[in-house]
This record gives structure tokens, sequence and C-alpha cells, in this order.
């Protein structure tokens, strides 16, 4: 793909320009937002306002990392979200558990798979999943950015308005906890993904 002159073409008002930049970033902006919120519905509207919001406001793009630029607009509608489930606070199981209607990308079954496998993956998915939401908002959000979806500290850092250092040490820190959350569920998970105490 193209990408600088889909984003030139789009800014023009070319909205096929601006639906391909939706086909080529949906499923990163959708885990991400999954990951962080931790249901389908949720992830789903979070998706749907940022790219909205990105295109409102793709004129004010003036270059360097798009996939960055997207990933905070789409940080920016998570913390929306949380803000207003602070505000009205409701349980969900879908917080708890991976949505088998809408298992998280990346968590689908690999062809070559044996289902006991499969099964197994599925655990360790939602296990980690609940790991995540015990993360304060901002850990959860470095996390998800650069360990699932790849970004370097420099791209995590303008996605989140922040430094490196603190990318740095918020990494540190959610990694630490999330850690610590996987030894504390040892009995859940399958043995195979069970992590040593004595492994940090």
């Amino acid at each position: 793909m193209d990408e600088p002159n889909f984003i030139r073409a789009a800014q023009q008002g070319d909205v096929a320009a601006f639906n391909q930049l939706v086909r080529a970033y949906r499923v990163m902006v959708y885990r991400t937002a999954y990951r962080v919120l931790g249901d389908a519905a949720s992830a789903e509207d979070a998706t749907q306002e940022a790219f909205v919001s990105a295109y409102k406001h793709l004129r004010a793009f003036r270059g360097g990392s798009f996939k960055a630029w997207l990933l905070r607009i789409v940080t920016n509608a998570c913390y929306d979200q949380l803000r207003a489930k602070q505000r009205h606070p409701s349980a969900s199981l879908d917080a708890l558990l991976v949505d088998p209607e809408h298992p998280a990308p990346g968590l689908d079954r690999v062809a070559s798979e044996a289902p006991q496998e499969f099964a197994e993956r599925q655990e360790l998915g939602a296990t980690i999943q609940r790991g995540l939401t015990t993360l304060p908002n901002d850990q959860r959000l470095t996390l998800v950015l650069v360990d699932i979806e790849g970004l370097s500290y420099e791209e995590a850092a303008q996605a989140l308005a922040t430094n490196v250092g603190t990318i740095k040490s918020r990494l540190s820190r959610a990694r630490a906890a999330l850690r610590d959350f996987l030894l504390r569920q040892e009995e859940l998970l399958p043995a195979r993904y069970r992590l040593k105490s004595g492994m940090v």
C-alpha cells in the first residue's frame, strides 16, 4: 500500500483513499482497543469512534508515523470509555472472559493446531486479558502498544503524548505487575504456559 499517497488523497477529501487506510489499520486498532477495554462491544465502539475522529482531523496530520498518530486517537477513545466506566461501573463477563464470538485478533485457531492446544491458548489469552485489566490505564496502554502491537518506544511515546523515558518506566512496571499476576494464577494456567517463580 502506498500509504503517503492514500493519506494525501484522503486529506483532499477522497473517501475511497481513507477507506484503504481503514482497511489497512482496522485490525490493529480493534485489537488495541480490545486489549485495553476487555470486551468486544466496547472495542468496536472505540474503533468506530477512532476512525471517525481520524477522518475529521486528518488534515491536522503533518507526517511522521501515521500508525502512531492513529493509535494515539484510539487510545484517547479508550481513555474516554474507561472514564465513563468509572463514572458508571457495571459488571461484565466480557471483561473477564475472551468473548468466544469475538475473540481478540491473534487468538484465533491455527489450522494445524490440535483442539487441546487451541483450548489451552484460549485459556492463556483469557488469563492474560484478566491480568491486563488489573493494570493502571497508562501501564496497560503502554504494554499493549509495545508488547502486543510492536511499536517502538518512540512510536509509543508519540501515541501516548509522552517521552521515551516514561514509556520505558511504565513498561517495566506493567511487565512486572503482569508477571506477578500470572504467577498468582499459576494453577489456572495450562502446565506448559506456567511461569517459573525464579524467572524474572
